[in-house]
């Protein structure tokens, strides 16, 4: 089994609805169990009413540039060379902003329009599923 096809695996069991699976052949064995959720809570006794405001969340209203493949993403072509990007910086449609290597080999992630890098999301380094947000950018 190729990383690539392990990687799509994790990534479609994980937001699966299956809870335990398991993957031999003559060379390879996988198996991948998910815990338990939790028992339900009992519901209070008593009722009380108290009004609910909603909290306005930005970071959910923010666009984000997202993972377009299971990979290992990385904020620089090197770990010697600066970030493609850092918080704040103004960006143009079609630049590069981050790397995603999958089985060797890396693929430039671009800014999908003029923007301001708002947040960047995920650790250099650190495994993104498939639609994972990367970075979060505020539109020009």
């Amino acid at each position: 089994m190729e990383q690539q096809e392990i990687y799509e695996l994790m990534s479609r069991f994980e937001h699966g609805s299956i809870q335990s699976i398991k993957i031999s052949s003559q060379d390879f064995s996988i198996e991948m169990t998910k815990a338990a959720p939790a028992a339900p809570v009992p519901a209070a006794s008593a009722v009380s009413c108290v009004p609910v405001v909603p909290v306005k969340n930005e970071e959910a209203e923010m666009p984000a540039i997202t993972a377009p493949m299971v990979g290992t993403f990385y904020v620089a072509s090197d770990p010697d060379q600066p970030p493609f990007v850092s918080v704040g910086d103004r960006v143009k449609k079609g630049q590069t902003v981050c790397l995603i290597e999958a089985m060797k080999m890396m693929s430039e992630i671009k800014a999908p329009c003029d923007c301001v890098i708002e947040e960047v999301v995920k650790e250099d380094g650190q495994l993104a599923a498939f639609g994972d947000a990367l970075l979060r950018y505020r539109p020009c």
